[in-house]
């Protein structure tokens, strides 16, 4: 990012205190649009936003908005378009067509405005491992030009929040996963920005440390930052308070988890349990009255129309018939992953 300008520093050695929907406190600036006017705005606003690559259309024309102090989730699979949009977003790589603004400002015409005032974090953490705890917090200060005085305040509260008081003369290459993704936050983090990307900050940790770094988003979000946050893990969703899902470069959905689900999913879901799931799958994919048959997690999902009469009872029966004796079966609620795979199965 930039690091010719970086934001005032706010009064106090604290963080506001504010609700994960009360607009961040106002920074000093002329070139900041007014109080009212930030409130009323979305952190993020894309219309018509498309970039392609040689014949490939790796972004298609894409709208949404982004309201400010929210957690957003943009959801996908690999290669769908989600690192591509976030790129664009924060002006490191320049659209074919459409607009994107971000805080306010036109990120395609003026990408520095927005880089001073927006945090980022990548897959892969962006960490010198071959620098201490303390050098990387003391690199990425200095790309934001933070004054001594605002980067002990930082680093204390960094320390804290990532649990690393006492490593920081440890060399990043020696701490766990979890320990490098909490630090990557910090530094992503250290000059208070009011926006921060987050591009599948999860992949490749484990579940338990995937739940600590949630909380530790919640607590940046109760703090008014807005969250911009890519994953392909669809139960991440919940933690989102609005959700669009992206697949071969299009939005194919918007809205919050619940909306979602009772948007774009008029079917039944069954949930399978049984020892032999890869025959069972192979059977349940060519069963008459299912639609669909999935892996979900250690179990199996079978999808039927929502007038069905199959229950629960008659497909466990069918499965035994075909030899599965062993099948558990109950009907449940459909997951973002149920309407993730049956909006996915309708673009094909």
């Amino acid at each position: 990012m930039g690091s010719e300008t970086v934001p005032e520093e706010r009064s106090g050695a604290e963080r506001p205190n504010a609700s994960p929907n009360t607009v961040p406190e106002e920074r000093s600036g002329a070139e900041r649009p007014n109080a009212s006017r930030r409130a009323a705005e979305p952190a993020i606003s894309v219309r018509g936003l498309t970039k392609t690559f040689g014949d490939f259309t790796a972004v298609d024309g894409i709208d949404f908005d982004v309201p400010r102090g929210e957690v957003f989730g943009f959801l996908g699979p690999n290669g769908s378009g989600k690192t591509t949009t976030i790129r664009m977003l924060t002006g490191t790589l320049r659209p074919r067509s459409g607009q994107a603004t971000v805080l306010g400002e036109d990120v395609v015409r003026h990408p520095d405005r927005v880089q001073r005032r927006i945090g980022y974090m990548s897959q892969k953490f962006s960490l010198f491992e071959d620098m201490t705890v303390d050098e990387n917090l003391k690199f990425y200060a200095g790309v934001y030009d933070l004054p001594p005085e605002k980067f002990a305040s930082q680093r204390e509260y960094v320390l804290n929040m990532a649990d690393l008081v006492g490593r920081e003369n440890e060399l990043t290459r020696n701490l766990s996963v979890g320990w490098r993704q909490r630090l990557a936050l910090g530094a992503a983090t250290i000059h208070e920005p009011e926006l921060l990307f987050l591009d599948e900050p999860t992949s490749g940790v484990d579940p338990v440390a995937r739940r600590q770094f949630w909380d530790l988003l919640y607590d940046l979000a109760s703090r008014g930052v807005t969250l911009f946050v890519t994953t392909h893990y669809m139960d991440e969703a919940a933690h989102c308070n609005r959700l669009a899902f992206i697949y071969r470069g299009r939005i194919i959905a918007e809205g919050s988890p619940a909306e979602i689900r009772a948007d774009h999913m008029d079917q039944r879901i069954f949930d399978i349990t049984t020892s032999r799931a890869d025959p069972a799958l192979q059977w349940l994919e060519t069963a008459p009255g299912v639609d669909e048959a999935y892996l979900s997690g250690a179990s199996l999902h079978a999808v039927v129309p929502a007038d069905s009469p199959l229950s629960g009872v008659s497909l466990r029966e069918r499965l035994a018939g075909a030899g599965f004796t062993d099948a558990g079966v109950e009907e449940v609620n459909p997951t973002i992953e149920d309407v993730f795979v049956n909006l996915v199965s309708r673009q094909r």
